[in-house]
């Protein structure tokens, strides 16, 4: 990537570890000065504190949650005055049940943060952009489990599916204002998330789940979450200036088929 993010300013939701800590740690290193939001507030500060001196801060935030979305924009603007790239990849998965065996509250939740959370991040985004009339660029994290169905995970699933549609409005209410906005659809990706769906994979068994998952994938093998940060970095750069409404898979083609 040859783009350089000096003098910009990042937010990044689920940002403490991670696709979104491997985000967070790339804008840095690409000169960008970012706030770090995560519900788990100690884990962010902990990540935010072992960037480039200066470059981060971190909050808890809920982002199901309006207040705390907002507090998050507020901090871009208190700490650094100004915001510009966002990374609103905050995201929860769920109960691994039947769709007949789900609970409402169950659905509920991961629909508040994941498809809640991601519109209220893009909406108090975007209200920042067009406030100040200035560009911005916006990544939100959906998943191959939103490009096709998965048994289950039914509420991860039907929420990943309305973050490629708020992905797909929002690039195009905000494309005349300089506002562009994608969406990535990773696959399995070595995280927390997958190491517990590793388990559930192999009946308890990590490691045979994670092969058996990595034998599903056409390059048989995991992801990286600096992989994903590099495709996400480079989407919210100015390279990819003509870039606005994308839903990009990086599953080493496992949607392919």
């Amino acid at each position: 990537m040859s783009a350089s993010f000096e003098g910009k300013v990042g937010l990044v939701t689920g940002g403490a570890s991670g696709i979104g800590g491997a985000v967070a740690r790339r804008l840095a290193e690409y000169g960008a000065k970012v706030v770090i939001a995560d519900l788990n507030g100690e884990a962010a500060a902990e990540h935010a504190a072992s960037l480039p001196d200066g470059s981060a801060v971190a909050l808890a935030a809920d982002v199901s949650v309006e207040a705390d979305v907002k507090a998050c924009i507020a901090t871009a603007v208190e700490s650094f005055g100004r915001l510009d790239v966002v990374h609103n990849n905050a995201g929860i998965t769920g109960p691994a049940k039947h769709l007949v065996d789900i609970e409402v509250e169950d659905f509920d939740r991961v629909l508040a943060v994941n498809a809640r959370g991601v519109f209220l991040v893009l909406r108090e985004s975007c209200r920042h952009f067009a406030t100040r009339q200035q560009p911005g660029a916006i990544v939100n994290t959906s998943s191959a489990a939103g490009l096709r169905g998965y048994r289950m995970r039914t509420p991860y699933s039907a929420s990943k599916h309305a973050v490629v549609g708020l992905t797909k409005v929002a690039a195009l209410e905000g494309a005349l204002a300089g506002i562009r906005v994608n969406a990535v659809c990773p696959g399995p990706i070595e995280t927390a998330f997958i190491s517990s769906v590793a388990r559930e994979w192999g009946g308890g068994d990590i490691d045979k789940g994670r092969a058996e998952m990595s034998e599903s994938v056409p390059m048989h093998r995991l992801g990286t979450p600096t992989e994903a940060a590099a495709l996400i970095c480079w989407l919210l750069s100015d390279d990819a200036s003509f870039m606005t409404g994308a839903i990009v898979p990086i599953d080493g083609g496992r949607t392919a088929y």
